[in-house]
């Protein structure tokens, strides 16, 4: 056998296309042959030929027309799989929230692995340990609560009251029998549709906590991955800037559930205090609406307000005004010192980030709309005001 035919077969690969037939290669053959004397010990792959010529006009039309395709293709994609990947950014954001505790955890000799797992189970035991001390009571008010429902409503169209007169001139409580009486089957419809929604709620969260538990114990070659794609000369100015953004949620993202927690410690104590009803839902219930930048706080204090007129106007009128003192207290004072100037964002662009983002994606839209708009912010300070100013 000739040395380019001992060549071709050489670099032929043991694994594909086997048996290797010399004769039916045709030119084929020669670049095997080729192939097999480009390689050696430091590249087992050969050398990278040169660059295609890209201004030549086939090659401009076909990167535009693939360019075109391309385009099309990945916006058929996102809004096919647009819930999936909400999903998936939802569990990256919370990864990144939570690296600033593994981190901290990291340098203190945890190995990355023991670190995940302690913040994971910690956040795991605080979850299922707050639903053990809660469930309880919380089913029970729950329960309380639909049981006097028809009561309140009764106290509050009667003795004259301007609701009373509505309930009169239209009859609003006669149509409501009348509209649940004839509508069961809608009503049943409705509380499998409930039980359904639940059930994908519960799925969600699941799914939620087991990605984020991957993007946590992959961050740092995740991060790696991306300034990867950063050119050479680029790379450690996007490496400062990168690292400053992932930092900036991540201190949003605990800063704002320790303000939560408080938000729902102290509207418990107070509603125990003053023998509102339902304390526990209702601290719950704020805790978790304080989590919405703008208006959850809001939305919150009008609710429990309500709530608390059930037992007085006094009563009533002071929880509308502790609310209004404490939100003075957590926008001045708590929120600044919690999250010191780790999110530096306007408060007109942070509204308008909430307002945005809530009406792309709902609640979890108007809770990650602040950090990023911070992360733009600093896009465009460090990035694109520079270059506009030297333009």
């Amino acid at each position: 056998m000739p040395d380019s035919a001992a060549d071709a077969a050489k670099a032929h690969h043991d694994l594909v296309a086997q048996p290797h037939d010399q004769e039916d290669e045709g030119p084929i053959a020669d670049a095997e042959a080729k192939a097999e004397a480009m390689r050696s010990e430091e590249r087992p792959l050969g050398r990278p030929g040169r660059p295609l010529n890209l201004r030549s006009p086939f090659f401009v039309g076909m990167v535009g027309a693939a360019g075109v395709a391309v385009t099309y293709a990945l916006t058929q994609l996102v809004l096919g799989t647009r819930d999936v990947l909400v999903l998936i950014g939802l569990a990256f954001f919370l990864a990144v929230g939570l690296e600033p505790a593994v981190s901290w955890l990291a340098q203190r000799r945890f190995p990355r692995a023991a670190a995940v797992s302690t913040v994971l189970l910690t956040l795991v035991a605080v979850f299922v340990g707050f639903l053990v001390m809660a469930i309880t009571p919380l089913v029970d008010q729950a329960t309380q609560f639909a049981d006097r429902a028809p009561d309140y409503l009764r106290d509050l169209t009667s003795k004259g009251s301007w609701t009373a007169e509505l309930n009169t001139r239209f009859g609003i409580q006669d149509r409501v029998q009348k509209l649940l009486s004839t509508n069961q089957e809608t009503l049943v419809n409705g509380v499998l549709g409930a039980g359904k929604m639940v059930f994908g709620v519960l799925t969600n969260t699941i799914i939620v906590l087991i990605l984020t538990a991957y993007f946590l114990g992959y961050l740092p070659a995740i991060r790696r991955t991306m300034y990867r794609f950063v050119p050479s000369s680029r790379r450690p100015r996007a490496i400062l800037i990168g690292d400053q953004m992932f930092a900036r949620i991540g201190g949003y993202v605990l800063g704002n559930v320790l303000i939560s927690l408080v938000a729902g410690a102290v509207t418990f104590v107070w509603l125990l205090v003053f023998g509102v009803p339902y304390a526990l839902l209702l601290a719950l219930a704020v805790m978790i609406l304080d989590l919405i930048p703008a208006v959850g706080a809001t939305i919150a204090a009008v609710v429990v307000s309500l709530i608390a007129l059930t037992v007085s106007l006094p009563v009533g009128i002071a929880t509308a005004v502790f609310f209004i003192v404490y939100q003075a207290f957590e926008n001045y004072l708590l929120a600044p010192k919690v999250m010191g100037r780790v999110v530096q964002v306007p408060d007109v662009v942070t509204v308008a980030a909430v307002l945005i983002g809530g009406t792309l994606l709902g609640v979890i839209g108007a809770i990650v709309a602040i950090p990023l708009a911070a992360a733009v912010l600093l896009l465009l300070r460090e990035v694109l005001f520079p270059r506009l100013d030297r333009a």
